[in-house]
């Protein structure tokens, strides 16, 4: 017969074991709980993008913008409340990182199907996977099991990578998040089907830097004049700007990046062998931006019995 001593022995590593499966993200997490959570989640990716192009960028930018705060914990949802100041007030977030009617509605959705078993968290994940590949981009198999955060912080959310940044700033702030130089160019490469503010971007075309092709600066200007039109929108890549290429990287070597967070990827620096390898070979770029997209998914994930599952993903249960 068995110790005391022995049965708590077994007892522990029984639980350690559990613990360790519970904290395990897999692809297969819903295939018995909601086997049609990732359908329901692809069909209103697409339908979302095939009413607005645009909105491809905008979940892929959602995603990160989450996991770069807290880690990939939709807490970038949740909306002001008394026990939350909500990061989508931010100055990186404000009235600029967009979606989350989106998502709202594959929650419901999925609500409908298997209550309160799918995460906001996953959703956003998944989201950013669909709307790559609805607009030609990679696609590739996202990890799933995540649960959502009960808090959310403005403050941390203030420090998020900016557009004014220059290329040394960029790479500590992605290291720190465990991403190479590489996974910061390839990451931008989604910038291919973004839209930016002409608030981002009209110190740059006004700037007659040497950085900046001048023809290309004098055609922004049509869209962006030297003062008001703040919210008018350009493409940050003028040539496909509906289709995940890597013209993106060709418009850098040309000196064609809107915003200066874009060409200091290519401005005489260590990354400029990675634009122009990218510029040269779109597939590769494809192929490293899935896995730096993969890796960003795996931020500080909530999992086994942390955070809940939100019922409704811009408010706590």
């Amino acid at each position: 017969m068995a110790s005391l001593s022995q049965i708590i022995f077994v007892s522990i590593v029984l639980l350690i074991i559990s613990t360790q499966c519970e904290a395990q993200l897999s692809p297969a997490f819903y295939d018995a709980t909601c086997p049609r959570a990732l359908k329901t989640i692809r069909t209103g990716i697409r339908n979302a993008v095939s009413r607005e192009r645009r909105m491809a960028a905008s979940l892929i930018r959602l995603h990160f913008h989450d996991c770069f705060v807290q880690g990939c914990d939709a807490s970038i949802l949740l909306d002001d409340s008394s026990s939350i100041d909500s990061e989508k007030n931010a100055l990186p977030n404000f009235k600029s990182v967009r979606g989350f009617e989106v998502i709202d509605s594959v929650k419901s959705q999925l609500e409908s199907v298997c209550p309160g078993v799918v995460s906001c968290a996953d959703i956003v994940a998944v989201a950013a996977r669909d709307a790559s590949f609805a607009v030609g981009g990679p696609s590739w198999a996202v990890k799933l099991g995540r649960r959502d955060s009960t808090t959310a912080s403005r403050s941390l959310a203030e420090n998020l990578p900016s557009f004014t940044d220059g290329l040394d700033k960029l790479i500590s702030t992605f290291a720190t998040k465990g991403f190479t130089a590489r996974d910061l160019v390839a990451l931008s490469g989604a910038h291919t089907i973004g839209q930016a503010q002409c608030a981002f971007f009209r110190d740059r075309i006004y700037s007659n830097q040497s950085d900046i092709d001048a023809g290309f600066a004098s055609s922004r200007r049509r869209q962006c004049p030297a003062s008001g039109g703040d919210s008018n929108l350009s493409p940050l890549d003028l040539v496909t700007p509906d289709s995940f290429d890597n013209n993106y990287f060709k418009n850098l070597v040309q000196k064609k990046g809107l915003l200066a967070s874009d060409q200091v990827l290519f401005s005489g620096g260590s990354t400029d062998s990675i634009v122009d390898e990218y510029s040269k070979n779109r597939s590769k770029f494809k192929s490293d931006f899935a896995a730096a997209m993969i890796k960003m998914a795996d931020i500080s994930p909530l999992t086994g019995t942390a955070g809940q599952i939100r019922r409704v993903c811009n408010l706590v249960n």
